[in-house]
């Protein structure tokens, strides 16, 4: 009898944004959603003015990144419904603050070690990209690097990117 190898194909996604990507260097602390907007999962997050943390925006440096909104199923009770892929004000927040996580990158072509940005105005070049998103392309003023992470490869066909946390920043 013959053997009968076969190909799925040459690219695997790499799953949901908020997800984590790899174990067990990972750290994720929990902490109050903030604001009147809900915080998509995998969201770059900074805190507000009562240490409530929200979806980054125009205000977000290096300096006051957080971590990323991490993917919870987020009740024992409704475990087929894991939720709108969103924390809501007041709820709380799975916070990613270092590992590998998988989250959507908007715009740009993630590279492994490459640098990786957060949108803090809307961009005239990607449409597509709102504030508060993940990029991988440097635009001045539109954009902020992050110092303490970078691409952990390229995004899928989904346009979902493993990001690498490498230190916990504002624990």
């Amino acid at each position: 009898m013959a053997l009968n190898p076969q190909v799925l194909g040459t690219d695997m996604p790499h799953g949901f944004a908020g997800c984590y990507a790899r174990q067990p260097d990972m750290i994720v602390t929990t902490r109050p959603a903030g604001g009147t907007a809900n915080i998509p999962f995998g969201a770059p997050l900074i805190y507000d003015s009562s240490k409530n943390v929200i979806q980054a925006n125009a205000t977000a440096t290096a300096e006051t990144f957080v971590g990323v909104a991490a993917a919870e199923i987020k009740s024992s009770l409704d475990y087929l419904n894991p939720g709108t892929g969103a924390f809501a004000p007041g709820e709380a927040v799975g916070v990613f603050q270092r590992g590998s996580i998988n989250v959507k990158c908007y715009d740009g072509a993630p590279a492994l070690g490459g640098a990786v940005y957060v949108r803090i105005a809307e961009s005239d070049t990607y449409e597509n990209s709102p504030v508060g998103t993940f990029s991988a392309t440097n635009e001045s003023a539109k954009t902020v690097a992050l110092t303490n992470c970078y691409w952990g490869g390229p995004a899928d066909a989904n346009g979902i990117a493993e990001l690498v946390l490498l230190t916990r920043n504002l624990a």
